[in-house]
């Protein structure tokens, strides 16, 4: 066994310059368009953050984490740069008079005249416009911005005159101190009800965290013009979210109110949701919810009372909301688990059931007054359902569109393509009398994603396709650049050529490079690819995508191989199998996962298949160990039988639910060499109220709670196990305890295993040290134990 001392255990530490580079790869541009599709703003994002940012001081309070110096989610992400290019051809533009710091929230007003965005800098948030006609940036909010509670951060009015916001009403110097008088005993009582609460992270614990938690969430909602002259709305309070109905002339505002919860994040708090003009006066309540500690254990278990409140787009000023009929409880039998309510302004009368719905209600889509589209869900049976109906005559018979497991890729009909409406809001483009849709969308497949644009017509039930993606290209539509859908954007790629945004004249026929991005990483251009497909010994399809190192041939002999998987769930034994990428999508190579070993010389057999099925009404995880292993053997077996992978060096990697699956498959199976496990858990009993599809609770499900945790079996752990986690890991079940309490395990046992603790780190990791330290971690665990497994030391 390889003793810890063989590794150098002080600093961070960089692996070899071909993995190095990765970490600091140029990062695509994010793209978004004008209102009249006239300007494209490309938006330049950043490299990895430093440890130093991650390590700023930051308050980490009802499961949210808040920089108190400037009143804003703390490890926020932004952009570096925006250049505008106009969609016709014109030369692009940098903006060269951007502030210093991070920019956020970029967006065009509706009249496409300005482009406003967030600077974040040390003395706090600001709201910044670019004018497109004098190529100048100014500065509008002359105070700061509030922005604790996340959520959007600024909305343009409908007239492009000025925004809404929230503005900080207190200074940073003024937060409240800790001291004797708040240290006192912290007292709860149980109700006699039950409240299945799952495991959150960064809870409220004291009197002092509710009072620095109030402080830090109070703002000031105002009306701000373009020269940054305000008009308070309201009195101070805890604003959560505003949104401003379709015609302009109210807002709906939402405001977390006491009593705070200890066992809840913020956003299951009291909330109050009221009507206001945009003038700040009250014109009604519209909901009072209290505190969602109580709601009934169920992935589609919902909070009782008004939920999902928003205006509809496709009229002036009418409210819509569902409002659960089971007490939010899926498991109570009822004819209707939802209904939709609406309230029109100016909401003298009272307001109308709009729609009931037998399931769990999902979302509405509006197209018009004649034209929406509703969906509801289930989980049980991984159900979704969606209906075409007539909002001006709710009570029409609906028209079923789609019903398939949400996890069914083969049938999903795609995304409706939208338009702006007279409001300038996005609503479903229909034309032909309401009878027709434009959609996009993967086009999921037995032989890969074959992205597509369809038209639907609605009378006569039938798909038309209006262009899609062809071999050996990956192509998909971005945006639709005219009414007609004979021009639109598209962003194409190839297994050798990267990502670039096109311009396709659909009726020209024609393709015009709209950009040039340079490939991300040349070291690693002649990678080959592969799309492999098998049977697990149940008869369950499986696939995998297979890649070799640039100039591979099978002459040199079979390689070491990395397999890298997530496990997923299924009630469906087809669906568990489709396929869910191309063979033609461009290799990237990422730090994040498998693919920096191909330098180290190894085969990488990347998002290798591990359904979890459910078979003949069991649950899933009733056989979670007995699957993943059968899922694992077929895996091997078929990359032994190309001739490829060395079935003596074989490596099982995954993050999260699948450094879950690296302990279990190290446990239970003697099919790989080594295995690298981050930010995972392994102890279920940790999460006693479920976890990921997992709806029993620990009470009700003890046998799966204890064949499924690796922590249980982890005397079985016969081979070396890297885990990986970051020291401030908020995520719900893998708190990294459950790393440290495995390491402890398999350290009293006599087993192989070394644990890293990435400070400052949460699930994933961001600083640009962290990774560099993560991928020579793994290289040099690769190296040792499964590469050139007679290795007695490694290299620092």
């Amino acid at each position: 066994m390889l003793s810890q001392s063989a590794f150098a255990d002080s600093g961070f530490k960089t692996p070899p310059k071909q993995l190095a580079d990765l970490v600091d790869a140029p990062r695509q541009p994010s793209v978004m368009i004008s209102a009249d599709k006239q300007w494209v703003a490309l938006l330049a994002r950043p490299g990895a953050k430093t440890i130093e940012e991650l390590a700023q001081a930051e308050e980490k309070l009802a499961g949210l984490r808040i920089n108190a110096h400037i009143f804003a989610p703390s490890r926020s992400s932004g952009y570096t740069g925006i250049s505008l290019k106009g969609v016709n051809g014109a030369k692009q533009i940098e903006i060269k008079d951007l502030p210093a710091g991070k920019i956020m929230s970029v967006n065009f007003s509706p009249n496409s005249q300005y482009l406003a965005f967030i600077l974040e800098n040390k003395q706090g948030l600001t709201l910044w416009k670019y004018n497109l006609k004098t190529k100048k940036t100014k500065r509008v909010s002359k105070q700061t911005i509030n922005a604790s509670l996340g959520g959007t951060k600024y909305r343009w009015k409908p007239d492009s005159s000025g925004f809404y916001t929230r503005l900080t009403v207190a200074n940073a110097s003024d937060k409240p101190l800790a001291s004797k008088a708040t240290i006192e005993p912290v007292i709860q009582t149980t109700s006699g009800k039950k409240a299945a609460v799952r495991t959150y992270s960064n809870l409220l614990k004291t009197p002092y965290d509710e009072a620095l938690f109030e402080f830090l969430t109070r703002s000031q909602l105002v009306e701000m013009n373009l020269t940054g002259k305000i008009n308070k709305l309201g009195k101070v309070s805890m604003v959560k979210g505003f949104n401003i109905s379709p015609d302009g002339h109210y807002l709906l505002v939402s405001q977390v109110k006491k009593p705070f919860s200890y066992l809840v994040p913020a956003s299951r708090f009291p909330l109050e949701t009221q009507v206001w003009t945009v003038k700040g006066k009250l014109v009604t309540q519209v909901a009072d919810l209290a505190s969602g500690e109580n709601i009934p254990k169920g992935f589609d278990s919902v909070r009782a009372g008004r939920r999902d409140i928003s205006w509809r787009s496709d009229v002036a000023a009418t409210l819509v909301w569902a409002e659960a009929q089971d007490g939010g409880n899926m498991k109570t039998v009822v004819d209707y688990h939802d209904y939709i309510y609406t309230w029109t302004a100016p909401f003298k009368n009272s307001p109308q059931v709009f729609q009931k719905v037998a399931r769990r209600f999902d979302d509405i889509t509006w197209g018009n007054n004649n034209f929406a589209m509703i969906s509801d869900w289930r989980f049980s049976d991984r159900q979704i359902r969606q209906w075409k109906f007539n909002p001006s005559n709710a009570n029409a018979k609906m028209e079923l569109f789609q019903e398939r497991s949400y996890n069914d890729r083969y049938n999903d009909p795609g995304r409706f393509v939208k338009e702006r409406n007279q409001f300038g809001l996005e609503v479903i483009k229909t034309f032909d009398n309401d009878n027709k849709v434009y959609l996009t969308g993967r086009g999921a497949s037995e032989q890969g994603n074959i992205p597509f644009l369809n038209q639907y017509d609605f009378s006569t039930k039938k798909k038309t396709k209006v262009w899609q993606s062809k071999a050996p290209y990956y192509e998909r539509v971005v945006l639709l650049l005219n009414d007609q859908a004979s021009k639109v954007m598209t962003l194409r790629e190839s297994i050798s050529e990267q990502p670039n945004f096109f311009v396709r004249d659909l009726s020209k026929n024609t393709l015009t490079k709209f950009t040039d991005f340079p490939h991300p990483t040349p070291a690693f251009v002649g990678i080959s690819k592969e799309k492999l497909k098998y049977k697990r010994k149940d008869g369950v399809e499986l696939s995998g995508t297979l890649y070799l190192p640039a100039g591979y041939d099978k002459s040199q002999g079979p390689l070491p191989t990395l397999i890298w998987a997530y496990p997923r769930e299924y009630k469906d034994k087809e669906v568990a199998g489709q396929v869910s990428d191309s063979p033609y999508e461009f290799v990237r190579v990422s730090y994040w996962g498998p693919m920096p070993h191909l330098a180290q010389g190894f085969a990488v057999f990347s998002g290798a298949k591990m359904p979890i099925v459910g078979f003949d009404g069991e649950l899933p995880n009733d056989t979670f160990r007995e699957q993943l292993v059968a899922s694992a053997q077929a895996a091997v077996d078929v990359l032994v039988e190309k001739g490829v992978t060395d079935k003596e060096r074989i490596a099982i990697a995954g993050h999260s639910y699948g450094a879950f699956m690296v302990a279990n498959l190290l446990a239970h199976s003697d099919l790989f060499k080594a295995g690298i496990a981050r930010s995972g858990a392994y102890n279920r009993t940790l999460t006693p109220f479920g976890f990921q599809g997992e709806e029993r609770s620990f009470w009700e499900g003890q046998p799966a709670y204890a064949s499924m945790s690796p922590f249980f079996h982890a005397e079985k752990i016969n081979e070396p196990m890297l885990m990986i986690h970051g020291k401030e890991d908020p995520n719900s079940g893998t708190f990294p305890m459950q790393s440290e309490r495995m390491f402890a395990a398999l350290k009293g046992l006599g087993g192989n295993a070394r644990l890293v603790m990435l400070p400052h780190e949460q699930h994933g990791y961001r600083a640009r040290e962290s990774l560099l330290h993560m991928l020579w971690e793994q290289y040099q665990w690769l190296d040792i134990h499964v590469k050139n497994p007679t290795n007695s030391a490694i290299p620092e």
